[in-house]
């Protein structure tokens, strides 16, 4: 599999979660585990594009996939916008259930990127914090998209 660019090779158990994988093996500890039910969020992960949850994900189930944790958010220019955006917004408190939600903002403003409040409380409806109000989230989340629409304007002007 290729995790954040990089290709691993590894022989696991057959019952081993990817998130267990993830955190012990290759040492990304980034992806947090919440519930162990995929109700949660906190394990949130892509696997090919898409939104998955790594304690219900097997390990073995990934070969040949191309997985991005929250570790792979940020470029050589620093912080992804959705992880700047966290910061000047105070969308996080703990800190336990941001991978999650970063991971999860980041695909959809692949996705969508210019997101009504309504979409973004869609999309983040199945991460769970228990320390803050969604507020500043989605805040945070609609200002990483207003800050990656200005890039992309830019980059076009040029």
């Amino acid at each position: 599999m290729t995790v954040n660019g990089k290709t691993y090779s590894r022989d696991v158990e057959a019952r081993r979660t990817l998130a267990d994988f993830l955190r012990e093996d290759l040492g990304l500890t980034g992806t947090h585990i919440g519930c162990e039910h995929g109700a949660c969020g906190a394990c949130t992960v892509t696997v090919d594009g898409m939104l998955a949850r790594s304690c219900l994900t097997l390990a073995s189930q990934m070969d040949g996939c191309e997985i991005r944790t929250v570790e792979g958010l940020s470029g050589p220019n620093g912080l992804h916008p959705i992880q700047a955006a966290f910061k000047e917004h105070h969308a996080l408190q703990c800190g336990y259930c941001t991978p999650g939600f970063l991971v999860t903002a980041a695909a959809m403003l692949e996705e969508t990127q210019d997101p009504t409040e309504g979409q973004v409380r869609d999309w983040l409806s199945g991460n769970i914090c228990r320390c803050t109000g969604y507020q500043f989230i989605v805040d945070a989340v609609l200002s990483a998209a207003e800050t990656m629409r200005s890039e992309t304007e830019e980059r076009d002007a040029s």
